[in-house]
């Protein structure tokens, strides 16, 4: 079976994990999308992933999907899915011709009547190699060029550029350029200037420099309600509030409410009633903004007047039986990655890649 070698595409590589690889594709597959129409998108290996009819999908997979209605079964979107097991099983019984032309039986439906595919990858391009299906590899499979993305700044990035950039060229790969991500506002014209000499040393090309944006590394409410496992005792219609800032209610009312700021996640236990109450009062003075929801935490059950109050708030209140600390803990801990129902963020997203990123230049290069 031969690979469809005539559908352009790209490969989204990054120098590690969290550096902002789906965000740019995310990006990247909107502005790909007005150009052409018909695009289409895959993640071959995938390490994080849901249970879709049985079937185990890489979660991007779902995002592009239910993003962009791609018209194409999500099994071939996300034709690998690295379950717990998997590494020990092929090191004990290795099928790489197998997987092989899954990703490539795979590709070809993705690509069928598309005019322009996106390749994710997974983290650096080793990850895999274990498995003998490296992002490099894949990228090599795939016939595919490269665009990595890294985290903002000048020495760090361009080192871990060059070393990923090793990897890629031992496959025969070609790397076309580089897209730094999370660069401070203030700092966007310094970066470009000195990112662009330094990687122009090492033959590569600077694509994009895309600015930090706060908002896309905050969780939802909803995002901490399944992470705790919590009980939504109200508000499941704002269950997608963003958490900009997080207050325990472990003083006195007047100063709990002081702490308040837009979008803030107030844990308390349920038996706080004087903070609860400061906080309805508060709501009430401020606006629906104030508190982006509450969670009652020690799996203390509010009192009947309590449930009263919580029914009335303009924001999700949760109970969970872990204690204010672990809560705080666990919120702070979250990676957070956009999700289908962030509507907010994906906006800015768009915005974002299409003015940031230079489209025109990675077709050139491609095409």
């Amino acid at each position: 079976m031969l690979l469809n070698a005539s559908t352009p595409r790209i490969f989204v590589a990054a120098t590690r994990q969290n550096d902002g690889k789906t965000t740019t594709s995310l990006g990247l597959l909107s502005a790909l999308e007005r150009r052409y129409g018909r695009v289409g998108y895959i993640k071959p290996v995938g390490q994080r992933f849901v249970e879709i009819d049985e079937q185990k999908i890489d979660e991007d997979s779902v995002l592009m999907d239910k993003v962009f209605r791609l018209d194409c079964p999500l099994v071939d979107m996300s034709p690998i899915a690295v379950e717990p097991d998997f590494t020990r099983r092929y090191l004990q019984n290795a099928n790489l011709d197998w997987l092989v032309k899954r990703i490539h039986k795979a590709f070809d439906r993705v690509a069928w009547e598309k005019q322009f595919v996106l390749i994710e990858g997974t983290g650096h391009a080793g990850v895999g190699s274990v498995f003998d299906l490296s992002n490099a590899a894949v990228a090599r499979l795939l016939g595919s060029k490269v665009v990595i993305v890294s985290r903002g700044g000048i020495g760090l990035p361009i080192d871990e550029v060059a070393m990923n950039r090793a990897l890629f060229a031992a496959e025969g790969v070609e790397v076309i350029g580089v897209i730094l991500n999370k660069v401070l506002p203030e700092k966007l014209d310094y970066i470009t200037d000195f990112a662009q000499r330094g990687l122009k040393r090492k033959g590569l090309e600077l694509l994009g420099v895309i600015p930090h944006q706060p908002i896309l590394s905050k969780p939802t409410i909803e995002l901490v309600h399944e992470e705790l496992r919590a009980e939504v005792l109200a508000g499941a219609t704002r269950i997608h509030n963003i958490v900009q800032r997080v207050v325990i209610g472990a003083m006195g009312p007047a100063n709990v409410t002081r702490l308040f700021q837009p979008a803030t996640l107030l844990i308390c236990p349920a038996d706080r009633e004087d903070v609860l109450r400061a906080a309805a009062e508060a709501s009430t003075d401020h606006g629906e903004g104030l508190l982006a929801g509450i969670i009652l935490s020690d799996d203390i059950q509010p009192s009947p007047s309590m449930r009263r109050l919580v029914a009335s708030l303009p924001c999700p209140v949760l109970l969970t039986r872990a204690d204010s600390y672990s809560v705080a803990s666990t919120v702070h801990d979250l990676t957070v990655k956009t999700r289908p129902d962030d509507t907010q963020k994906i906006r800015l997203i768009r915005d974002m890649i299409s003015r940031h990123v230079n489209l025109e230049r990675i077709l050139e290069r491609i095409l």
